[in-house]
This record gives structure tokens, sequence and C-alpha cells, in this order.
């Protein structure tokens, strides 16, 4: 398979002949997408190290906005007055920590696996704090949506309960628990983190039917991010349950009935009324539910219309209309017409800081079609029908519903027209971004200046999701095969399952839990030219010992930069970009220093083989900057710990 960016056809007689259809907007695309590809790739290979840097800056206790706050909980922003979002909240954590957990299933990384074990074991110590939601004795407690950064309740005026905290955690930490299982770590899953996501599970059984404050913190009812959150969970945990050798009947009882009430959010008018049970005066076009599909996307269901995968035809039509709800109402989008990218908030009646676009939400906008692309991709069509066809005639306006093979020139018109549409809402955030790569919470709708909290985390999670599903790495499976995932019942009923809970024992986990096999992620590689060098050697010691057969191979160089610049490894294997700059791996700038200039990062890679790398630095301008040859020389080494470091400094 092939890269999302791959169907985009370079050099202007091979777009001519793609793009040669009568409607006036194939010329839009035709001059601006190769242009627009090359902006957005310059823009995600500087500011992805940085929103990485950043979310680790976000986290006690070591993060450098962190000093003081307690291990493994995440600060909202460090932004302590005008807005104060110095609290740890449970939603936007596990919703950071599930990108970085994905991001960890991808590429071994020791000292991220710190921050994730401290991370679940500050979740399993402020599940027991007793708080104005309640406490765990009855569960309650756990929908409380936030706690001061040293672990106790806060006591504020506040909306509360939010019930989607739970629900997200538990989704979390499944990852992560399913990578020690798939690693051959079973007892501490089951020991450890088991105990943990089955509160939460018991709580999402027990309180779905009730309502709680929204996405935003501003409605008490019926929310489809919190609907779809816990449906998500309980399928995983269904599945999550039997591999730790447990059952979740309660799982297996409330799910359909979740997914059930999920379809009573779609209108007839063609979008999802993201909040229900509720009098609030708005049509419900919202990110709630763009994000929703998002974190809910799974290759495995394609394009299932009920859990609202995000090239279903609902998700897409929702997906019109609630960008095309911001067109007219931000200056910054003046002449932004249907079917371009467009400055994207929360909703049009939004009067938080006068209500503005966020980089969350406009970065969440591409995510959906990247996601969307992904699968086209790999099954090979596109279908169109009455309820997309809006969607796609603002991209190409002679389009007819239909089933569109990849080989067809309306796929290939489509493809490449929803990539571009893609692209241009992550140039929107480019442009808005500050210019040392902090991004905001919010940026003026007339004038696209950054407002309210600074480097705000959980707008570097959506840029890291991404720009991950713009790279074609997709999360593994939550709904494995299981039938709960999209299957509808024919009664449905508003029942709940009163839940048991007990506090976890304090999280204990044992060293050295690296990779010895097995996946949570799907990566497609572009295809790409090899570069072909001489070689030199590098030596490794390897000690006598039961081996893994795949061992995280951390690199290390040192490379003094300027502010802007990446250092990326590439080399002879898909692994590491197969030699292809844009597939190179990028490396951590998390510990540099001016006396340390170290760039840093873990690939894990099958022992026995000798690959050929080197490192790269690319520029804010996309410029790349091989250091000079002999090609460095590596044999992975299997090892008793199933790692190898490798320190090098610059040619």
């Amino acid at each position: 398979m092939h890269a999302l960016s791959s169907l985009l056809l370079l050099g202007g007689y091979a777009a001519q002949a793609v793009f040669g259809r009568p409607d006036p907007e194939a010329a839009r695309f035709k001059r601006k997408s190769d242009v627009l590809k090359r902006d957005v790739d310059s823009f995600i290979a500087t500011e992805e190290p940085i929103a990485y840097a950043q979310i680790l800056c976000n986290v006690g206790p070591s993060g450098c906005h962190a000093s003081g706050v307690g291990s493994g909980l995440v600060l909202a922003s460090p932004s302590q007055s005008n807005p104060d979002y110095y609290y740890h909240w449970t939603r936007d954590a596990a919703l950071t920590f599930k990108a970085l957990i994905d991001r960890f299933v991808e590429n071994y990384d020791a000292d991220l696996q710190t921050e994730i074990t401290n991370y679940i074991t500050g979740q399993a110590q402020l599940q027991t704090v007793s708080n104005p939601s309640g406490s765990l004795s009855d569960g309650s407690g756990l929908g409380e949506p936030k706690f001061n950064t040293d672990f106790s309740a806060f006591t504020g005026a506040w909306g509360r309960p939010q019930r989607d905290g739970p629900a997200l955690r538990a989704t979390a930490l499944i990852t992560y628990g399913k990578w020690l299982v798939n690693n051959g770590y079973t007892s501490t899953a089951t020991s450890v983190v088991w105990p943990i996501i089955r509160n939460d599970l018991h709580y999402v059984a027990q309180y779905w039917n009730q309502t709680g404050f929204d996405l935003w913190e501003e409605v008490q009812g019926s929310s489809f991010f919190t609907i779809a959150a816990q449906h998500r969970a309980l399928v995983e945990g269904s599945n999550f349950a039997a591999l730790v050798g447990d059952s979740c009947s309660y799982c297996d009882a409330i799910a359909p009935q979740i997914l059930c009430f999920q379809q009573s959010f779609w209108t007839s008018g063609g979008y999802i009324n993201s909040n229900i049970n509720v009098n609030n005066g708005r049509t419900g076009k919202d990110a709630n539910s763009v994000l929703s599909s998002n974190s809910g996307f799974d290759p495995s269901l394609g394009c299932d219309a009920n859990s609202f995968q995000p090239c279903s035809d609902r998700a897409l039509s929702n997906h019109k209309l609630f960008v095309d709800s911001f067109r007219s109402i931000y200056t910054i989008n003046s002449g932004k017409a249907a079917g371009t990218a467009a400055a994207c908030g929360r909703y049009a009646e939004d009067s938080y800081y006068n209500g503005n676009p966020w980089y969350l939400n406009t970065l969440a906008a591409a995510e959906q079609l990247y996601n969307a692309l992904y699968v086209w991709d790999q099954q090979g069509s596109i279908t169109v029908t009455s309820v997309s066809l809006n969607f796609f005639k603002d991209l190409s306006s002679s389009v007819a519903a239909g089933t569109y093979a990849s080989g067809s020139s309306t796929y290939t018109t489509l493809y490449n027209a929803v990539l571009a549409y893609a692209d241009g809402f992550v140039d929107n955030v480019a442009t808005y971004a500050m210019s040392n790569g902090s991004l905001a919470e919010q940026y003026d709708r007339n004038t696209g200046v950054p407002l309210s909290a600074r480097d705000l985390t959980w707008s570097y999670a959506a840029l890291l999701t991404a720009a991950a599903r713009r790279a074609g790495t997709v999360p593994g499976s939550w709904a494995d095969s299981n039938k709960l995932a999209t299957s509808i019942p024919s009664s449905c009923y508003a029942t709940s399952i009163g839940g048991s809970y007990s506090a976890a024992t304090p999280a204990s986990f044992p060293a050295g839990q690296t990779p010895s096999g097995g996946s949570g992620t799907t990566t497609v590689k572009p295809t790409t030219t090899t570069k072909t060098t001489t070689s030199t050697s590098t030596t490794t010691t390897a000690t006598s010992c039961a081996t893994a057969t795949n061992i995280a191979v951390t690199f290390n160089v040192l490379k003094t930069t300027t502010y802007g610049d990446t250092v990326k490894v590439v080399g002879s294997i898909s692994a590491l970009g197969s030699w292809a700059p844009a597939s190179a791996i990028a490396l951590s700038a998390s510990s540099y220093t001016s006396s340390n200039p170290l760039w840093k990062g873990t690939v894990t890679l099958a022992a026995g083989q000798t690959i050929s790398y080197k490192y790269i630095v690319v520029s804010s301008s996309g410029t790349v900057t091989w250091e000079s040859d002999p090609n460095r020389s590596l044999t992975i080494t299997a090892s008793c710990a199933g790692t190898q470091t490798v320190s090098d400094t610059w040619r």
C-alpha cells in the first residue's frame, strides 16, 4: 500500500491529465496542491518534534512547565491566569496519553515508557480521591473532570460530572495493556493495568444513561462525544478482558444499547446534533462530532455509518456542514468557498473569548479526512452516496453517487481533492501558529492572533495525531472483529448495570519491559528511491542470554542546530525510511542543551540484521542536509534487555 501522499501526481502534465475535468474547481487543485503539500510537509517536519516536546513539558514531575506537578499528572496548559488551566483534566490527559501511547507502540522509547507508567500510576491514585462528584465507593467520583496538580480534589464550582473521562482513560490504558500482552507481559497487564480499567468500565456501564456536562463543560445533557467514547470503551474493554483471562459481561450487555442511543444524534439535515436532551438554542453543529469520529476511528470497520467512521457518508456530510458553519462568521475565513479549508471553532454560537477558531478543531477537520483517505486506499475504492454527495460535489461538481475503484479517473480526482482539502486545514494552523511553534488554545477570528491558554496540551496532541494519520500511521483495531462495534439491537433500552469498585493496588511496573514482538499499530510507508553510498562499521556488544527477536535501538547523535531544524535518522531498511528523507525517523530534542546538543530516538528493529544509516537535518524550509559519507553501519544484536544504544556525533 501507499502513503496518503502517493496519489498526488506531481508535475504540470500529470496534474493536467488528472484534473482535466469541466468544473472550475479543477484548476484550483491543479495550481495549488503540489505547493500546498510541500508547505505542509515542511510545517509538520518542524512542528511535530516541537509538539511532542511541549506535551512532555506539561507532564509532571519533570516537565519544563510542570515543576512541582504530581508524577504523571498533565497540565492542560501552563497558563495560571486569564485563563487558569493549571489543572489535570481527566479527559484532556487521557486523549493526550492515548496519542503518546500510540506513538510508543509504533516506536519503542524507554523515556516515553516512563512517562506512560507514571501516568498510569497517577490515575490509580486519582481514582481513590473523593471529590465533589462523589467517591470510588459507588464509582461516582470517577466522573470528576479535573484535579489540582498535587492529586487533591478541586472543590470550586464547575460543570460536573463529566462522563467521558473514565471511558477515554480506559481506552488509553487498554492500548498500553495490549502492548504489554503482545510483548509477553500479560501478568503486568492483569495485575497493574486491568484493575484501573475495570473501575472505569464499571462506571461507564452504570452511569452512561445519565446526563452530564459536555466536552466543552458548558451544557448538561447527552453528548455525542461522551456516548461515542463510552461505546468504544465497552467494546474494547470486552476484548481486553478476554486477553487478560477475565470477562466483562456488563460491557457485552450495555455496549449495544449505547450504540443504539448514539443513532439518535443523527439528524434529517445531514449532520450530527452533538448535544441532545438540552435546549440551548444551538444548531448542534459542533467540533464534538468530528473529534468523535477521529477518536472512534478503526480502519477495520471501513466506512461503517453506525459507528460514524470518518469515511462514512454520515461523517463526511457532517464534516461539510460543520466546516461550512464557520465560513461566514470568521473574518479570516473570508473568501474560503465550500470545499476549501477554513479555520474551525467549537460551534458557531460560541462566545468564549468572543468565539474563535481552535487549533485542535481545525486539525481535527484535517485528521478526519486523512483517516478517510487511509481507508479508501486500503479498500481500493470510494463510495459516494446520496448522504455524502454534497461533500464530494464541493470538490468535483460533476461527481454522482456511485462506487469508484482506485483505477478510475474519478477515484483519483476525488482522492487528490480530499488530500488537498485536508492539507489545507493543516496549512491554516501553520499560518496562525506562533513563529516559535507554540500552539495556544485559540486564534482570533479576525486577525489570527493566538488567544486564551498558551501551549495547550490538547492542541499539541491534535498535531501529533493529524501528522501521524497523514503519514499513514494508524492505531490498532479497537473493534477486534467484535460485532458489538457496529451491530445495533432490534430493541433498545436505557438500561444500566451497577458497578463494583475497588482501589487498584499501587501500580508498580517491572523494569526492562521492552519489545519482544507484536504490534498495535499499522503503518503504510511511502514507496521511495534508495540512496546508494558506501559503508563504515560501528561496534556493539552482545550478552549471552535468552534473547529477544526485536530490539529497541536508541539512536543518539550530537548535532548543534538552529531553531526550526529537525534531526532525523534514515537508512537502508523500510523502518528507517529506505533512504527517503520524507520517511526518515525524526529524533527528539527534549534533552538538547547548548553544551550537549543531543538528539535521540528509539526504533524497534529485528535482531540479527546489519543496516546502513545516516543522520540528516531538515530545515524549517524543508531543505535536507545529509551528513558526510560514508554511510554508518550497524548490526542489530540480540540482548537480554532487548535494547541497544548507538551514540554518534554528526559528521
